[in-house]
């Protein structure tokens, strides 16, 4: 996963969403050890003290705890992980259904799309 982060938004917003994504995605597994604060920085291409506000973040939102001796790991909890993956998804869904709306489509073009996509005509 790509870390794409523009200057629109805070850059430690940002990198908590990739980090989060990669966790309800299973890129992370959970009770699976993150890469440290220094790895994930210079991965990222910011700076370390970015990358910690971005992962004390994550320790109080519950996706990652941490462990006084080897570092970060993912929530075990998966109801946790399902409730945040089901959260971003409706998100994700009213995001689209509002940017549909703008173009001008009803709810029932919009399902229509979606059940039959390779029917998609220019209106």
């Amino acid at each position: 996963m790509a870390w794409n982060l523009d200057s629109d938004r805070p850059i430690y917003a940002q990198i908590f969403e990739v980090i989060q994504l990669r966790i309800i995605s299973g890129a992370y597994k959970p009770g699976e050890k993150i890469p440290s604060v220094r790895e994930l920085a210079a991965e990222a291409g910011v700076n370390p003290n970015t990358m910690q506000k971005a992962l004390s973040e994550l320790e109080r939102s519950g996706l990652v705890m941490a462990q006084r001796t080897s570092g970060r790991i993912v929530t075990e909890d998966m109801d946790m992980i399902r409730e945040n993956r089901n959260k971003l998804a409706r998100q994700q869904i009213r995001e689209f259904i509002e940017r549909m709306n703008r173009l001008g489509f009803s709810k029932q073009e919009i399902i229509e799309l979606l059940e039959q996509p390779e029917k998609c005509e220019e209106r």
